[in-house]
């Protein structure tokens, strides 16, 4: 059996549980008083936070058969809700026959039982359901070992004994239950072996990542970072751009683990492109902690593309999340010289709308223009990569180099190792080129040509 296999014969049986849940959103958010009270104010509104959160569940098969908006002046400690809203979905739960409620917050432990006993229904929270997307879409060993610490780490607070639904260590973590399930160590001991073997291997993954990223940097091949808000087309704009078969579909959160594949840009430089797993609002710290040393290529790449989908009605919320999570991994704003925007999807936008937003990218300052692509269509890739391509050469020097047609060793290491900006036969048979260079390279450029020259 492949890998391939594998995964299906793990997943069909979460997806026809899924499909057989009836499940029903809730968004329990703050009033704007009671927001700014606590500092947790939101650029977004409900309706878009609620349409977001039902994504979510939909990223999971889950039926959903409703969903319910719910306005807090204050959060209650041992529901989250007030006393008749909290009655008012035991009602619905039990009229509709809903087996799962996902809250669209972080409950904590107490809540999240007394919920599950109020509506006679599994709840379970923002973070919870995020878990169980990644844990659905990792597919490599690093990946599943990074989502099952991050799992591990939110179940080692709760009373586990009472979560049979929580409980699963293959595949997604499966809070829908169903046979053939291996309850985890309840146990907190044990799951802090666990949790401790866990971070033993994934620091051994983080040693081989980094001989890989050495021996990279030894040839040296700059590295592209691919970031942005889940579903924001990363992976759809990989797969134009290197010509890959990536994941990319229509949902939130369909790449988990990182690809790295070789880009040739318009004058022959190869680079590195890394896809990266999408960020999104309220991303749980235990996440960004367990993925950090998958996001170590974003934290060490010499470009970082934003994409953003600047069809999405909340575009400008999203590239905020993504700003905000870059900074939680230590991309200063004195870094943002490397961090380029795209905005993608713009097929997706009728002719008003995207005469508008090309009209929004030409407004910018030419430092911080962002590109406007379709990673669909292709439109707009070509100037992205010659985007890219300028980013890089900033700090690299042109020179004048003549080749002697004898010297094919000598033609093909300029090749290698630069980008040939052009190229002229002489009469003589020697070739006259102008070729940009890394300044790692130049030392190895005058040892081979001493007779070039740098232009000023």
């Amino acid at each position: 059996m492949n890998a391939s296999d594998i995964g299906k014969s793990i997943v069909e049986p979460e997806k026809a549980a899924a499909q057989a849940t009836r499940a029903l959103v809730v968004g329990p958010y703050l009033t704007d008083r009671a927001a700014l009270k606590l500092e947790r104010v939101s650029t977004r509104g409900p309706e878009a936070r609620a349409d977001e959160a039902e994504g979510l569940a939909r990223a999971i098969d889950l039926d959903v058969v409703g969903r319910e908006i719910a306005m807090l002046s204050q959060i209650r400690p041992a529901t989250y809700l007030g006393k008749g809203k909290v009655e008012e979905i035991a009602e619905q739960v039990k009229h509709d026959e809903i087996g799962l409620v996902m809250m669209d917050c972080a409950l904590s432990p107490v809540q999240q039982r007394n919920l599950e006993k109020e509506f006679s229904a599994k709840v379970i929270d923002r973070t919870g359901l995020i878990l169980e997307i990644f844990g659905r879409r990792a597919r490599t060993r690093e990946g599943s070992l990074q989502v099952e610490l991050a799992h591990l780490a939110y179940q080692k607070s709760r009373l586990v004994r009472s979560w049979t639904h929580l409980e699963r260590q293959r595949g997604g973590f499966g809070f829908l239950g169903g046979p053939g399930e291996t309850q985890i160590e309840t146990d907190r001991r044990l799951i802090q072996e666990r949790m401790t073997r866990i971070e033993r291997d994934l620091e051994a993954v983080k040693k081989t990542r980094g001989l890989h990223r050495k021996s990279r940097q030894d040839v040296p091949f700059p590295v592209v970072a691919l970031v942005g808000y889940t579903n924001a087309g990363k992976s759809t704009l990989f797969n134009r751009l290197t010509c890959a078969e990536v994941l990319a579909q229509d949902m939130l959160f369909a790449t988990l683990d990182p690809t790295l594949r070789a880009l040739k840009l318009p004058h022959g430089a190869r680079v590195m492109l890394s896809d990266t797993v999408g960020f999104i609002s309220d991303l749980p710290t235990m996440l960004v902690s367990a993925f950090r040393a998958t996001l170590e290529e974003v934290i060490s790449a010499d470009v970082i593309l934003h994409v953003r989908d600047i069809s999405h009605e909340d575009t400008q919320a999203q590239s905020v999340d993504v700003e905000s999570i870059l900074a939680d991994l230590g991309i200063k704003p004195e870094d943002h010289d490397r961090i380029v925007e795209v905005w993608n999807k713009l097929d997706l936008l009728d002719e008003h709308a995207r005469d508008s937003v090309l009209d929004a990218a030409a407004r910018r300052r030419l430092e911080e223009r962002p590109y406007v692509v379709s990673s669909l269509t292709g439109q707009g890739t070509d100037l992205l990569l010659a985007g890219i391509e300028d980013k890089l050469a900033r700090g690299r020097s042109r020179f004048n180099v003549v080749v002697a047609p004898t010297d094919g060793q000598g033609l093909h290491w300029l090749y290698e190792s630069g980008e040939v900006m052009s190229r002229t036969q002489m009469d003589d048979g020697s070739i006259e080129m102008v070729v940009r260079l890394a300044p790692e390279k130049i030392e190895r450029l005058v040892q081979r040509f001493p007779d070039a020259q740098r232009e000023v």
